[in-house]
C-alpha cells in the first residue's frame, strides 16, 4: 500500500502541509517499511485555479491508495474518490508521525471535502 501525505518539504520529518492542492510536496509513503518517494508538485503552487485537480491527478498516478492532509476541497476530493484514493482531513504533525498513526488505525476516511474551492 502506498499513502501520499502534502507535505511542506521532501523529508519525513517535514510538516504535513494543511493545503492539499497547494502542498509543496507529497511524500508517497510506504507504511509498513516508511520508504517513500518525495513527488514535487511546485506546477500547482501558483495555479490560479485547479490546483486541486491537478495534486489529486498526480497522486493518482503515483498509485496511492490514501491521501492524508490538512484539508480537501470538493473537486480535489471528486477527482480523488475517482480514482479510488481515500482522503484523511484533518492530519496535522510530522508526516512520520501522521503515517505511524495511519498504520495504527488512528484516522477515519472522510466522505466529503472539508473546504469549499479556492481555501487558501
Amino acid at each position: 500500500m502506498k499513502v501520499a501525505v502534502s507535505a511542506t518539504a521532501k523529508n519525513l520529518e517535514a510538516q504535513v502541509d494543511p493545503r492539499f492542492g497547494r502542498a509543496a510536496w507529497f511524500l508517497v509513503v510506504d507504511p509498513d517499511t516508511l520508504e517513500y518517494e518525495a513527488v514535487e508538485n511546485s506546477q500547482n503552487l501558483q495555479s490560479p485555479q485547479g490546483a486541486g485537480i491537478q495534486a489529486a491527478v498526480l497522486v493518482a498516478r503515483q498509485k496511492a491508495e490514501a491521501v492524508l492532509t490538512g484539508h480537501c476541497g470538493p473537486k480535489a476530493f471528486d477527482t480523488l474518490k475517482a480514482a479510488g484514493v481515500g482522503v484523511v482531513v484533518g492530519v496535522s504533525g510530522s508526516v512520520r508521525e501522521a503515517v505511524e498513526q495511519f498504520r495504527a488505525g488512528k484516522y477515519a476516511y472522510t466522505q466529503s471535502a472539508d473546504v469549499s474551492g479556492h481555501w487558501m
